[in-house]
């Protein structure tokens, strides 16, 4: 088999150490900094590469490192799975969403395991599993985006086979398959990357350290590296999305963006496999252009997480003000009207968190809804929390009855954050398992560093590096039997359900969205077509003019239809979906 690596660094020779022998390499012919060879190898075969007479090291382009990213690379015959399901894949639109951390979802921490309660999602309505990142970190348990071999899944996770046997798991239940992956900086331990090449930058600076090799001399191959990986992981396991971690922090000033670059390619490789396949952009710059198609000036990317509604949404269930949340937090409820109906809440305004205006307008008579992923909790904005604790922690049922109401029968595709349908009171903290101990001290020290100045004491902010840290955030399925949390998963398979069978709910049509709301009492109502939801996030019954009646298709709590008058008496914390026929 043909052997290759991309080593601008080596000076005189790079060396093929393949189980134990050596195999020198040659300069390929018209590629400049390339080095190739063939030897003969076996699924499973350990091989590495030594740069003039240095350390044997993994492969930038390993999928598999059976020893963690320090260790050799495995060899792995891609077709030597037999797929099980013809799979004709499953785009964006009508989907509902479901992000889930494979270590975390079943005690075992496995994608064996995690693949067994697929089922469950299925049977809930869920379209597409969202994973967070399975590529290789040190360690055992993590998060994943300090990952260092961007093309390999984490062993301790099952491995390249696990991955097919999950998807192919998936797709047998009718669910999509998402992957998180990390483009934006890699882990500092176990990167061997600067060894090989330039895939790092001085020229530009990241919160993580040096940037990613977007725009300087060489970052042709590293482009090349990061598009290579994004495609392989969609063909080779062949999953139906990916979601493009913090893109706002990928440094780039050619004039093709590597994201216009990398969505015109993932756009290619839909139509060679004959189905669809998407990007989905985490990005705070609220700019239109982010999900703009290509032909119009945009980055042409499919969707984009909507933190806008979630900061709306957050601060109208919790009060809270800090940070972020304070420029929501003036005027919540017109905030979440207005996330509801012009997505972002920054389109041009001044934002005093960031001390300056911020945002675009985007254009709601030509944007369809489902380009934008609504939702109520996500990994972040959970376990970037000091104490990593759900809105199940502090809010009553019914409010969390409204914010299922409010993302699933919006105008967005939903997404849930595993353990959200039945209100898990689990928390889900910040955990690590870094194998260096100067690393794993500044981690623990960093966080208690900043969460010191938010008024946390050591003592209460979790030890990262504690595997109970981990344990804790596993989630607690025997939750789902008792209530209120029996009542929360019925709600939420009620409203999925709703969802799928009530066309008005997947209308993509922005514009027609019309919204009112009372920003003391604390209630809003919006309509979508003959339907219109309404929610009393307060303490004290509300009185809702809607101008006519209608039968109810769906409530929670003890909710009466409007009267003749069109007057809706909705009891505290309470919601309800109302049809005009």
């Amino acid at each position: 088999m043909l052997f290759e690596v991309w080593a601008p660094n080596a000076e005189d020779q790079v060396t093929l150490w393949l189980e134990g022998a050596e195999h020198p390499m040659e300069r390929a012919q018209g590629r400049d900094g390339w080095w190739v060879t063939e030897a003969e190898a076996v699924d499973g075969a350990r091989y590495g590469f030594s740069l003039d007479g240095g350390p044997v090291r993994p492969d930038p382009r390993s999928r598999r490192q059976p020893d963690g990213p320090d260790g050799t690379s495995a060899v792995v015959e891609q077709d030597s799975y037999a797929w099980r399901k013809d799979w004709p894949g499953r785009g964006l639109e009508g989907a509902v969403l479901y992000e889930l951390h494979i270590g975390t979802y079943t005690p075992q921490g496995t994608l064996d395991a995690a693949a067994a309660r697929l089922g469950e999602l299925a049977e809930l309505g869920i379209t597409h599993v969202e994973l967070m990142p399975l590529c290789s970190f040190p360690g055992v348990h993590g998060w994943g985006y300090d990952g260092v071999s961007p093309w390999s899944v984490h062993e301790p996770y099952g491995g390249p086979q696990a991955l097919k046997r999950f998807v192919d798991t998936a797709h047998g239940h009718g669910l999509g398959v998402v992957l998180d992956v990390v483009h934006n900086h890699l882990g500092p331990s176990g990167n061997h990357l600067p060894a090989y090449g330039p895939y790092f930058t001085d020229t530009h600076h990241t919160p993580w350290g040096s940037a990613v090799n977007l725009d300087a001399p060489g970052s042709d191959e590293v482009r090349a590296y990061l598009i290579g990986s994004a495609l392989a992981w969609l063909r080779d396991y062949r999953l139906d999305g990916l979601r493009l971690d913090a893109v706002h922090a990928l440094v780039d000033n050619r004039a093709l963006a590597f994201l216009e670059e990398l969505s015109a390619a993932v756009d290619a490789l839909a139509g060679d496999l004959g189905r669809p396949l998407f990007l989905i952009a985490e990005s705070d710059r609220c700019d239109p252009r982010t999900t703009t198609p290509r032909g119009e000036g945009g980055l042409g990317l499919h969707a984009q997480w909507n933190d806008d509604f979630h900061h709306a949404l957050h601060t109208a269930l919790t009060g809270e003000s800090q940070g972020y949340y304070a420029d929501f937090a003036r005027a919540p409820m017109a905030a979440l009207a207005k996330t509801l109906t012009h997505v972002f809440f920054h389109d041009g305004t001044y934002s005093a968190f960031r001390g300056r205006t911020h945002g675009r307008p985007l254009d709601v008579t030509s944007t369809p809804a489902h380009r934008f992923l609504g939702y109520a909790q996500t990994h972040d904005q959970i376990g970037n929390r000091a104490l990593g604790d759900r809105l199940s922690a502090t809010l009553s049922p019914g409010l969390l009855a409204c914010a299922a109401v409010l993302v699933l029968t919006g105008p967005y595709t939903p997404m849930l954050f595993m353990g959200e349908e039945w209100g898990a009171a689990t928390p889900w903290q910040y955990f690590t398992d870094h194998t260096d101990p100067e690393l794993a001290e500044a981690v623990r020290a960093g966080r208690r560093r900043e969460f010191a100045a938010h008024g946390w004491s050591e003592d209460q902010v979790p030890d990262p590096q504690d595997p109970a840290t981990r344990e804790r955030s596993c989630l607690d399925r025997s939750e789902r039997e008792r209530e209120p949390h029996a009542g929360l998963l019925a709600w939420h398979r009620e409203l999925i359900a709703l969802r799928r069978a009530l066309p008005d709910l997947a209308d993509p049509d922005l514009a027609a969205v019309k919204v009112a709301f009372d920003e003391q009492a604390r209630w809003l109502a919006y309509r979508r077509g003959d339907l219109r939801v309404a929610v009393n996030l307060a303490k004290e019954p509300a009185e809702i003019a809607l101008g006519g009646g209608g039968r109810i298709a769906a409530a929670w709590g003890e909710v009466a239809p409007p009267d003749r008058d069109g007057l809706l008496r909705l009891p505290p914390q309470s919601c309800v979906v109302l049809a005009d026929s």
